[in-house]
């Protein structure tokens, strides 16, 4: 993402080069994100009193540094999208159609499968679960999706229109997979209590100020500047911001969670379990369904990315606003970034050698 050459993160369709001209940042970057995990699991673990220092300010119920690093990670990407271009995507039916069925009804249909399945002893966790499966991504993968080479224009789109799904549907789907559907299959029901403007503020919030700086950004400089010296000199200046912003809201989430994850491994391994095969079986039925439709590669891979990642800012909040701080629906939102964000990453550069296979096919 970050320099003049071309990176991972380089807009669809540009060529590949070689390891030796990416910048240290991205070439390391696992690397960088497995220390930034350790870095926090070990801070949570063993400073005293980090995690209540952390949360003394929030923003809508996420702790501030945590909110302050998702709106650095996800403005440089923002600031990215040719806004101009927008039309090209929402012309695009098979793209959006594909993407409300995966996001709003295969993803979270397979998280209840999955948390029912996997822990049906454990109605704590298996709550969470499914709440982490409604919580549709509106935050992160914009970052999986240029690591990826996605479409950015189509990423915004869909981004945006997962936020207005998730104001409309994020309350209702809860009374169903927690309460309708368990009681009509006769199983044990939970109640959730979330209001449409907690989410809605969540939204304007986690999207809003990101999507409003980027686009403004881009009108401003263009105008000033004009468009060549916006994306060769001030794109690549901001572009190392948001993997920046990356490892630090990585280290900060697994630093308030560090005691929670470290101190019940096999609680963690027993939420891991469906997590992994949900993050696998979504990608992978999302990329398969893309490039079956004829989307092409870089709206394949958003296609794939969007409906993988879920919002676990919003999951952890409504866990915690409805359950309590140290409930086991909390735990189990919590586990979704622990695994949500290496399974992503591998699943980025699967996405690129997938890319040079079809180019070469």
């Amino acid at each position: 993402m970050s320099g003049a050459a071309q990176t991972p993160s380089a807009p669809a369709g540009a060529e590949a080069v070689s390891p030796g001209r990416l910048s240290t940042l991205d070439r390391w970057l696992p690397v960088w994100i497995a220390a930034a995990m350790a870095a926090g699991l070990v801070a949570g673990r063993t400073v005293p009193g980090l995690g209540a220092a952390l949360q003394v300010v929030q923003v809508d119920g996420i702790s501030l540094p945590i909110a302050l690093g998702l709106l650095v990670m996800m403005y440089p990407v923002l600031a990215k999208v040719r806004y101009d271009r927008l039309e090209t995507v929402t012309g695009d039916w098979r793209l959006l159609v594909t993407s409300l069925v995966l996001n709003w009804v295969a993803g979270p249909a397979l998280m209840f499968a999955l948390a029912w399945l996997f822990l049906p002893d454990l109605p704590a966790y298996r709550t969470g679960l499914i709440i982490v499966g409604l919580a549709r991504c509106i935050a992160m993968v914009v970052i999986w999706n240029d690591l990826a080479c996605g479409d950015r224009e189509a990423a915004a789109v869909l981004v945006a229109l997962n936020s207005a799904f998730q104001v409309i549907a994020f309350a209702g789907l809860g009374w169903f997979y927690l309460v309708a559907l368990p009681g009509w299959l006769g199983l044990p029901a939970a109640a959730l209590d979330v209001s449409t403007w907690d989410i809605a503020r969540s939204v304007l919030i986690f999207l809003g100020i990101p999507l409003a700086a980027g686009y403004l950004t881009r009108r401003l400089g263009e105008r000033t500047k004009g468009r060549t010296w916006y994306e060769t000199r001030f794109l690549p200046k901001i572009g190392p911001v948001a993997l920046w912003g990356l490892l630090f809201t990585i280290v900060i989430l697994f630093a308030l969670q560090g005691d929670a994850i470290t101190s019940k491994p096999l609680d963690v391994a027993r939420i891991a379990l469906p997590l992994l095969v949900y993050f696998a079986l979504m990608w992978i039925g999302a990329f398969a369904l893309g490039h079956l439709v004829g989307l092409g590669y870089a709206r394949t891979a958003t296609l794939a990315f969007t409906a993988a990642g879920n919002n676990f800012e919003l999951a952890i909040a409504v866990a915690i606003a409805t359950f309590g701080v140290t409930s086991g629906q909390a735990l189990a939102g919590v586990v979704g970034p622990l695994i949500e964000v290496p399974v992503l990453l591998a699943l980025v550069y699967l996405s690129l050698a997938l890319r040079h296979r079809l180019a070469r096919g």
